[in-house]
Parts: C-alpha cells; sequence; structure tokens
C-alpha cells in the first residue's frame, strides 16, 4: 500500500473498500491529532476529535471529490474543532479562545517553546491555524488553499505576512 497515493486509496475507500481506510489512518492520524492538541490544548479532547475525524471520513465517505485528500480531512478536523467548542462553551462561538499548545514528547524541553507559544497566542485563531497546518503539519499552500477556501498565492502571500508578525511579536517576548 505504501505505492498508492493517499487519493487513491480514499478513492478506493468511497467506493467500499473499508479495510483500506487503515491505511490512511495510520498514515495520518498523528497529524490530524497535533493539529487538534496544538490548537486545544487538550489531549482527551484531541484524541476524541481525531477518532471523529475518521469515524466522519467513513460517514461522509461519498462526498470526497477526487481532490486533495489531506485538504479534505484537515477541513473535517477543523470542522469537529469549531462544532465542539460552538455545542460545549456557549460563551464562546469561535476558535478564538483556543490557545498553541505544544506537544510534549521525552526530547522537548518546555522552556524551549514557552516564547514561542507565546507568540502564537498572540496571533488571531486563524493566522495560529494556518501557521500550525503549514509549518508544524507541513501542509502545502495548494492543499491550505482548499482548506480555507481561498487561492494558493493568496495563503502563501498570507503566511508570509503571518511569519513576519510572529517573528516582531516572538523578538519583543525575548
Amino acid at each position: 500500500m505504501k505505492e498508492l497515493s493517499d487519493e487513491m486509496i480514499m478513492q478506493k475507500v468511497a467506493l467500499g473498500n473499508l479495510d483500506l481506510l487503515k491505511v490512511l489512518f495510520d498514515r495520518h492520524h498523528e497529524h490530524v491529532y497535533n493539529f487538534l492538541y496544538k490548537m486545544s490544548g487538550d489531549s482527551m479532547l484531541s484524541e476524541d476529535l481525531t477518532q471523529d475525524t475518521f469515524y466522519k471520513l467513513i460517514k461522509y465517505r461519498n462526498s470526497y471529490k477526487n481532490g486533495s485528500f489531506l485538504a479534505w480531512l484537515f477541513t473535517i478536523a477543523r470542522n469537529n474543532l469549531k462544532t465542539h467548542f460552538t455545542r460545549n462553551h456557549q460563551n464562546h462561538d469561535d476558535i478564538d479562545i483556543l490557545e498553541f499548545k505544544p506537544v510534549e514528547n521525552g526530547e522537548t524541553d518546555k522552556e524551549n517553546y514557552s516564547h514561542l507559544q507565546k507568540a502564537l497566542n498572540k496571533l488571531d485563531s486563524s493566522d495560529r491555524e494556518l501557521i500550525i497546518l503549514n509549518r508544524f503539519q507541513e501542509v502545502r499552500y495548494e492543499e491550505l488553499a482548499e482548506i480555507v477556501g481561498s487561492t494558493p498565492g493568496a495563503v502563501k502571500t498570507r503566511v508570509c505576512r503571518v511569519l513576519k508578525k510572529l517573528k516582531n511579536i516572538y523578538l519583543e517576548n525575548i
């Protein structure tokens, strides 16, 4: 299955071959989890939403229209996150309440991320989301454009501007 692209596998899943979903899950569940965790800061919520993302991938597999699989997958993940906060936080109608949280691992030192985390938290949620998807999850500009409903050129320009803004905020906090 390594030789098949995500798009080819998803086409087969959409046609009813649900056994191939395991390949997509194995390839992408960590990326989805990391994105959700960095946006929410809640590991249990991120696990639940990751599972729900793949459940919805199965449920809505017929709506996949042979585009970029990653764009489609991350669109489902970010919609899950927005839906969760809309349903469970009556005072918050937007994803703006979320702060960036670094994913901890054995080699990661909290101090290495503290300045970056503070700087990321000062960005608007839509800007923060673009940076997390592009720089941390390595989602390409073309796929980001599909996710946010824009053009690749506009997304590239926006990411560049947000990175400059992030740099200025970061340097102010040092």
